[in-house]
This record gives structure tokens, sequence and C-alpha cells, in this order.
């Protein structure tokens, strides 16, 4: 891998007379704790996750903000920090009420969302450091603990979940990434000095440590789970150390296959093949980097960048590696393009976290937007070409596909972990809400100037009631002229997203053709659709 000198990467910064397209707020009282300041522990740098999604079905998303615990709290066998709810009025999002109030669990790490019972309404599973829960949502009015008859098993360190219908019989099924087998006991603490990152003493891991497999759990059609990753084949023949998970069915053929991010250990991509799955990631190319290396995966966004109709994938990576980009190419698989598409070496000073891919200005093509920060304090010393609070990155495109890099916002850099978009006040232009490291939660209002826009989401008519992956595609007057999107909640790392679909128009008024493929196979399309608004389309039964 060739780095690039700091100076080069100083340069190219944005202007300094160019605006920043966000505007951010912290959210009162959201601030959360992982672990100690002094980060002794590799458990104690990767932060907690969120998730955004409409939990009281007014018709606007909310907010989940999982928290985790310290050292001292699970040695003295206390709870960890409870997840808490804010809901979405108007736009602003202000904390719920007692019904929506939940227990601390172990230490909170992640978090996927998704209806499991197919009551209609959203429930949560909070993924953690310890048993993984699952909470339910009772009528759109309060939160109540279902992790005991779930059938979650074992106690591992998950990050990141996300829902899917891996066998298509209607309800929702859940994947669980793991991350390593964590105990204190037996680890180095960064005092000890047995781990060193450019001459400094620093925490150990996960190089060292063991990793631990991912799960698929199946639904029984109740909501109730039972792991099938050993009868499914979900395993590969190695572990990897997994932080990061999309759904996206990128061979096309209506199942949902899955991609893992895995830190300092290869990448997986998994071909659902109906009972079973295949690992393929090595085969097409999204397992590593440009050079043949792996590398330290973090977050995932997924979209189709280059207009081709395929799925392409951003990932973001540990400083001294930039972030990849891998584009759908004329023949079966991906090429890692970060570099050529300008978002390479501006990003190799960076240690990213959480991303999105979104048409955040609606003119018809997805800028990134990514958040970074370092996981060693020491970073801040001389001579590490980088540091621990980092600027989040804005990745603007310009027709022809190559990105400009920006700053975020007018915020001071932070220390950024898990990030999600959603539309909050329901303008048409996607927000964002970061996680800092042992500090707030931050809300980035989007004021970029855009077109015009449509919000699709989709009511199914099965137990899968908010039609995950599903396929919508939008024909309109303007360039690119044609844009898909897939239904999902898996946020890319530790968070999740609401279950609906954003294009920005541009000029276009009015959508040709609007093209919704079921996940039952089923097709529903709608012509000349009116922009601007937040449009329902319901199943037929």
């Amino acid at each position: 891998m060739i780095l690039l000198p700091l100076a080069l990467l100083l340069s190219q910064e944005e202007p300094a007379h160019a605006p920043p397209p966000y505007v951010e707020e912290v959210l009162e009282g959201s601030r959360t704790t992982c672990g100690s300041p002094d980060k002794e522990f590799i458990l104690e740098v990767n932060g907690t996750g969120l998730a955004l999604g409409d939990f009281d079905a007014d018709g606007d998303p909310d907010l989940v903000v999982v928290d985790g615990s310290t050292l001292e709290r699970v040695g003295r066998e206390e709870p960890g920090l409870p997840p808490r709810l804010y809901l979405n009025e108007g736009g602003e999002l202000a904390p719920s009420g007692e019904s929506w109030s939940m227990a601390g669990g172990r230490w909170g790490t992640g978090a996927a969302t998704g209806d499991v019972d197919g009551d209609g309404y959203l429930d949560l599973v909070v993924l953690q450091w310890g048993p993984d829960r699952l909470v339910r949502n009772v009528g759109g009015a309060g939160f109540a603990e279902g992790t005991e008859e779930a059938g979650f098993v074992g106690e591992r360190w998950g990050t990141s979940g996300a829902f899917l219908d891996h066998d298509r019989d209607g309800d929702l099924d859940l994947v669980v990434v793991n991350y390593l087998a964590f105990d204190p006991a037996k680890v180095p603490a960064q005092a000890d000095g047995a781990c060193r990152w450019k001459g400094y003493a620093v925490l150990c891991g996960p190089e060292g440590l063991t990793p631990v497999h991912d799960q698929l759990y199946a639904n029984a059609g109740d909501g109730t789970f039972a792991e099938v990753s050993v009868a499914t084949r979900f395993r590969p023949e190695r572990a990897g150390f997994g932080l990061g998970v999309m759904t996206l069915d990128f061979d096309r053929d209506g199942d949902t296959d899955v991609y893992v991010t895995n830190d300092s250990t290869p990448n997986h991509l998994w071909q659902n093949e109906g009972d079973t799955w295949k690992e393929v990631g090595l085969r097409l190319g999204v397992a590593l980097d440009s050079s043949g290396k792996e590398q330290a995966g973090m977050g995932i966004a997924v979209g189709d960048i280059n207009g081709d109709g395929g799925f392409d994938l951003v990932t973001t990576n540990f400083s001294g590696e930039s972030n990849a980009i891998y584009v759908t190419g004329e023949r079966r698989g991906w090429r890692e393009r970060a570099a050529p598409l300008g978002a390479g070496g501006p990003s190799v000073r960076d240690l990213g976290w959480g991303v999105a891919l979104e048409d955040f200005d609606l003119d018809g093509l997805l800028e990134i937007a990514v958040f970074n920060g370092h996981v060693y304090p020491q970073a801040d010393e001389p001579g590490t070409d980088t540091s621990y609070a980092q600027a989040d990155r804005f990745y603007d495109v310009e027709w022809g596909g190559r990105y400009e890099p920006r700053t975020l916002s007018s915020a001071p850099p932070s220390v950024s972990r898990a990030a999600a978009a959603a539309d909050l006040d329901l303008d048409g232009r996607p927000d964002l809400v970061a996680v800092t490291l042992d500090g707030p939660v931050r809300v980035l209002r989007n004021r970029t100037a855009g077109g015009h826009w449509l919000t699709v989401r989709l009511r199914g008519s099965g137990s899968n009631t908010s039609a995950l992956g599903a396929l919508v595609q939008a024909e309109f007057d303007d360039e690119p002229g044609v844009a898909g999107r897939e239904v999902r909640t898996s946020g890319g790392y530790q968070s999740a997203v609401p279950a609906e679909v954003y294009f920005g128009l541009g000029q276009a008024e009015r959508v040709r053709r609007l093209t919704v493929r079921w996940p039952s196979g089923e097709t529903t399309v709608l012509e000349d659709v009116a922009a601007d608004r937040v449009l329902v389309v319901e199943e037929e039964p």
C-alpha cells in the first residue's frame, strides 16, 4: 500500500470558502459511556450504536441511543447504562416517557430494528458484550423486554446486526456480527506496555486475540428465534473480527445477501443460496483492498454510484489505510476504486466508522458522509501523522463520478463512532445522527441546496410488514434519469436506519414510473408520481 505524505493529504482539504453542508446540534442529555478515558482495553474504544426508526408509528423517525458501561461497573456486577429513546416531534428529538424506558444490560454496543412478530410495530435488538437482547414494541406505545423468550444463545461481543428474510418465508430473521473473545483478566492493559503503535504503548487487539463467528437466527414466525448458523453454512472456515453488516441482493435473484466488514481480517460476502450460504467475498473482489491486502474494516454503505444498476460498496477503514469504494463493473464482481474516484488519499490519515451513501443534495447523485475518530488517545502524540479527534468528511460527487472531500460541518473535530442517515424533518433531505465516544450524540441538519425529491415507504402484506429486501426503482426526466434503492434497516456500523428509500430528482417534478419489486416476487408499478412528498405504497394481499 502506498501512503501519501501528510502535507499532500492536508492540501486536499476543501477550500476555506466552501460552506459545510451540515449544521450540527448536540442532543441534550445524550452523552454515552464506553469504558475509561484512558482506554486501557479494546472493549473501551469501539463506542456504542444507535437506531433510527418510527417506533411510535406517527410517520417520522425516532432515535434509540445505545449506551455502554465501565469495567468497574461490570466488576461490581452492576448493569450497564440503559438504551434511551428520543421521540421525534416535528423534526425535534426529545426524551420519551416512562413507558418507553429500557433496563441496562451488561455493556451495550449496537442496534438492529425490524418487526419481528408481524404486528406492524418496530421492534429493537440491542447487541452487547454479553447476551444480546430483544426489546418488543407494545403497540407503538412503549417497550417491553422480550429477551428471555427470544431464543438468543451465548454471551459474545456482538457489534452490528441486520434483519432480513433469509429463507423467504415472510418473517424476519436476524444476522448478528461478533467481534472477538474478550476477558479483561487475560488481555494485557495498555499500561502494561505489551502492545505498541508507532513507538507508543497502546491497548492490545484485535491482532493476537481470538475472533468469534457471526450468527444467523431464523424466526419461527412468532418473533422467537433459533440459531441456524451451522445448519445453513453461515460460517466461514476462519472467523473474522466482525464490525459492520449490510444486507443487499447483489446478484438480483430475489433473496437477500449479506456483506460483513472485518477488522484486520478479510471482509465476508455471503451469497444466499436458499437453504444454505456461500462466502464469495474474495472471489468477487470485496474482501481485500486494491493491493490485495486485508484492511481494518468498520462501517459499510451501499448504493449505485455509477448508474449501472448494481450495488457499489463503501467501507471505512483504519488510519494509514484509505477508505474503500468497491464498484461493480462489466465483469462479475467489484473493483476497489477509491483512489481514482478521489476518495482514497484524503481518507488515509482518518480512522473511519459510521458512513452513509445518500443523495444528500437531491441532484440525482450519491454523496458519502464519513464519521472519523481514532482508537488510541496516543494518536495526539508527535510523529503519528494523525490525531485522536478528527474532522468528519463529506465527499461531494461531480458529474463523471469523482468525489471531492469537504468538512461535513463547522463543528470542531471529535472522536466519532456510529452514525446513520434519516430525514428527520421530512423535507426530503437526509439528515445525520452520530455518536461521539464518551460524548454527546450529535444531530447534523442537512442544509444543502437541492432539487426535487421523493421518499418511498412500503407496507408489506405478510409478516415482513416493512418489506425489507424490496427493490424500488424510479424513472424521471433529469440526469441520471433512473435510480434504484433497496429497502433495509441495516446501517453499516452498530446502527439501524428507517425502512424507507430516498430519491433526489434534480429538476424533475414528477416520477414517470415507480416500480416496486416486493420480497414476495410480486411487482407494483405506479405511473406519473408527484414529487416532493412521502409516498406510502401498499402491497396487495
